[in-house]
């Protein structure tokens, strides 16, 4: 059913739907949530520790006050609720003010925080006591938003959207709840229905049917991916770009002003064997964040160039794209090498445009670096021999066959800096082979890690400032873009502006999150990338990033909620120079188990072994938390979680198949 006919939601409504690709109640069944937020029981004040997230029942005992302090407006008063007091502080929202009667009795959510010898709340939600009663003890679904649209009006319209499907009847084969597994796989494995589980990731019932329902979409994720890769099939293609060792890589690899690592090596060596065998090459390149892929994807480049075809450096970011041009455009002129490169991505328009695609339609440009914008249909190829994908796992099987279709099957290096342990990555990459490189290029220092609590803030900006001081730059991380999401979770929005006021006033402070425009985007990651911001306050979307050597500090504020190995990837953002480079985890909730996840990280940088740890230590129960941002290929299931319900599904696909 189209979105608009559901009761509730109008033309304006719908339109704020389509922004997050949602037009219909398929869609928006499907559009799961991001976390749950679970609501205890009311506490008492007396009860409360330093970090608790909780909710107290009280009475207002003073009047609102607010001050200012530099740009920021401070709103606080007094409650208690018999057993002791403490304070309610409200930034930069002067308007509550009346709204907050003194005597009036209401309960306030909030994570505690130490202000002075006292607990306080900042910025806690304010319910009525019946309101509130209605959810204690329940887990409540927080989805990805866009302005205009809460994550509560998401929440109702999938509920309307719930019962209007289920009342129209879940056996018809194009109900969005009808079960598109095997009878014979759902009863092996235990598996949910699928209507029930759709129902429990969105209202869960309990803890443990949101787990059973996570699951089960889970493995119906892995089986219909796996599914689909057998049946595209893999048999070697001759290939219809047949290429010949080059004189012109060896000369490349004696100019440049270091040595490949032994693993570079290897790979590159597999390359130029698979480029020569007269297949068509089909080929997956893992490495950490700085371990040297890129220069690997040049020589490829340059061999397809050298043998009178076209090369194409597909980026996921127009920032990422811009650097790859810029890169290998320095290489061309500084070493001589025969490239004649063109960047394509949205922002290349009118004439520049249609001269651009021109060049690649002649075979006047024979390296095209750009984003998505490389398979659109108005480009026309005159040979293309060669396509490196960078982070594949953002594009999708879709979006890469699109562009290797575009050639006639040329060859392909897909690149990610994502760990995904060997076993893993041949059923996820069935089609391709699958290349390694652990080792780091000479001369980088290990970077310096600590895990520590919220006490530990002060220290931390006062490290930070000495960094500034020094003339280097500091990426902060929060998980979410402001406070309408998850109580108890540092937000950009709020954590900088309260950061302009807790450092000195000459030290240039920069926001950036995924709601941003992508020009937005990008001028903010140039201005970063050019020294001209200090401290970057963003959420993940820094995950692929620019390459910024200057910056030495990785500050991640709530670290207990991400994946190991998604922090991993966010560390690896530093300790691209020869200057010493740091990374501080701050856990928000310091339980035992965040603190064991967390040294591991501690005791190793190499990020196939903190993702084999991550695997063992987060259980398929463990679905609170920030899952792996930017991953297209799957919408709810997890690779590292999940693998065993990977190696189920790829088990049942196959026996089914023979």
């Amino acid at each position: 059913m189209d979105i608009k006919n559901l009761k509730g939601i109008g033309e304006k409504t719908a339109a704020l739907f389509d922004k997050l690709n949602i037009k219909d109640t398929a869609d928006l069944l499907n559009f799961f949530p991001a976390d749950y937020d679970h609501f205890g029981p009311i506490c008492q004040i007396n009860e409360l520790k330093e970090g608790d997230v909780a909710a107290i029942r009280v009475y207002i005992t003073s009047p609102p006050a607010v001050r200012y302090i530099k740009s920021m407006s401070i709103l606080s008063f007094n409650v208690s609720d018999g057993s002791d007091e403490m304070n309610i502080v409200y930034f930069n929202a002067p308007y509550l003010r009346s709204s907050i009667k003194k005597g009036e009795e209401c309960v306030f959510r909030g994570r505690a925080t130490l202000r002075g010898k006292r607990l306080s709340f900042n910025n806690p939600r304010k319910y009525k006591i019946t309101d509130y009663e209605a959810l204690a003890g329940t887990d409540q679904p927080i989805y990805h938003t866009t302005k205009g649209l809460s994550s509560a009006a998401i929440q109702k319209a999938v509920r309307k959207a719930y019962e209007t499907e289920v009342s129209a009847g879940v056996m018809y084969k194009n109900s969005p709840l009808f079960d598109r597994l095997p009878a014979g796989i759902i009863e092996k494995r235990g598996l949910m229905p699928y209507y029930e589980a759709i129902l429990n990731i969105h209202m869960p019932q309990s803890k443990e049917k949101l787990i059973e329902a996570r699951n089960r979409l889970a493995y119906q994720e892995f089986y219909e991916y796996i599914l689909h890769m057998l049946e595209r099939g893999y048999t070697p293609r001759r290939s219809e770009y047949p290429m010949i060792d080059v004189a012109d890589t060896g000369r490349l690899l004696e100019k440049l002003p270091f040595q490949l690592t032994s693993d570079q090596k290897a790979v590159w060596d597999s390359i130029n064997m698979d480029l020569c065998s007269g297949n068509v090459m089909t080929r997956l390149l893992q490495g950490d964040v700085g371990s040297g892929k890129t220069i690997i994807a040049v020589l490829g480049l340059l061999m397809a160039v050298c043998n009178g075809y076209q090369g194409a450096f597909m980026a996921p970011t127009e920032v990422l794209a811009v650097q790859h041009y810029d890169t290998i455009r320095g290489m061309t002129k500084k070493f001589d090498l025969p490239f004649k490169p063109v960047l394509l991505t949205g922002l290349v328009k009118g004439a520049l445009r249609k001269d651009t695609l021109g060049a690649i339609a002649s075979g006047d440009a024979n390296l095209i670096i750009g984003t998505h914008a490389l398979f659109q249909e108005a480009v026309e190829y005159h040979k293309l021999g060669f396509v490196v994908t960078d982070e594949q796992h953002r594009f999708g099987v879709l979006q890469r066959e699109a562009l290797m279709q575009k050639g006639g099957s040329p060859h392909v290096l897909i690149m990610s800096a994502t760990p995904i342990p060997r076993t893993l990555a041949m059923i996820l990459y069935g089609d391709l082979e699958v290349s390694t490189i652990h080792t780091m290029p000479a001369g980088r220092l290990p970077i310096k890690n600590c895990v520590v609590d919220t006490g530990y803030r002060p220290t931390a900006y006062k490290f930070i400032t000495d960094e500034v001081r020094k003339g280097n730059q500091v990426y902060i991380i929060c998980p979410q873009v402001d406070s309408g999401e998850l109580i108890g979770v540092e937000n950009v929005t709020e954590y900088s502006a309260s950061l302009r006021v807790a450092l000195p006033n000459d030290i240039r402070i920069g926001v950036l999150h995924g709601q941003m425009k992508s020009t937005a985007k990008d001028k903010i990651m140039d201005e970063f990338a050019g020294g001209n911001i200090d401290i970057l306050v963003s959420t993940t979307v820094v995950e692929v990033g620019v390459n910024v050597p200057n910056a030495t500090v990785m500050y991640i504020e709530n670290a207990e909620r991400f994946g190991l190995a998604q922090l991993h990837q966010l560390r690896g953002r530093v300790g691209r120079s020869d200057k010493q480079s740091y990374c501080i985890f701050m856990m928000n909730n310091a339980s035992d188990k965040s603190r064991e996840r967390l040294d591991i990280l501690l005791n190793s940088n190499d990020g196939f072994e903190i993702a084999s740890k991550d695997m063992e230590l987060r259980g398929p129960g463990d679905i609170f938390g920030i899952r792996q941002s930017g991953d297209i290929i799957f919408k709810i299931g997890d690779i590292y979680q999940d693998s065993e319900l990977i190696m189920w599904a790829k088990e049942d696909v196959t026996a089914a198949e023979i």
